[in-house]
């Protein structure tokens, strides 16, 4: 059974899309981009600044699911520019500390203006 969820707290869907879907034991969490959940706006500043306010989305959005991002197997990472791959790895190996999941990172268009990153995952958490 598929459960599709939206969750407090998380930034609203910004298309025909559901925050995350659960299936069976995993939870996939649609892309986030840097956007602040209480206004709804997207925050422009650094990469860095981007990516710590991205993986705040994605455990807030795991959190409301029952996980956390030690539960976190898979992820993918997009950034509109290749040449902040190293600033965009310091904080994601700070935040996902001694648990890092698989990872893919690519350098592609955003579809929006400004986001300098976007970032989806899969959580493995059985259920009990």
């Amino acid at each position: 059974m598929l459960q599709r969820l939206q969750i407090n707290g998380a930034p609203k869907p910004a298309g025909p899309y559901s925050t995350a879907v659960r299936a069976g034991d995993f939870i996939f969490v649609s892309g986030q981009g840097p956007v602040d959940a209480a206004t709804g706006e997207m925050q422009r500043g650094s990469v860095q600044a981007q990516t710590k306010l991205v993986l705040h989305n994605l455990r807030t959005i795991l959190q409301g699911c029952g996980a956390d991002l030690k539960d976190v197997v898979k992820c993918s990472v997009f950034l509109l520019d290749a040449a902040d791959f190293n600033a965009m790895n310091e904080v994601y190996a700070e935040v996902f500390g001694p648990d890092k999941p698989a990872r893919t990172t690519v350098a592609t268009g955003m579809v929006a203006d400004g986001m300098k990153v976007e970032i989806d995952c899969v959580a493995y958490l059985p259920r009990t």
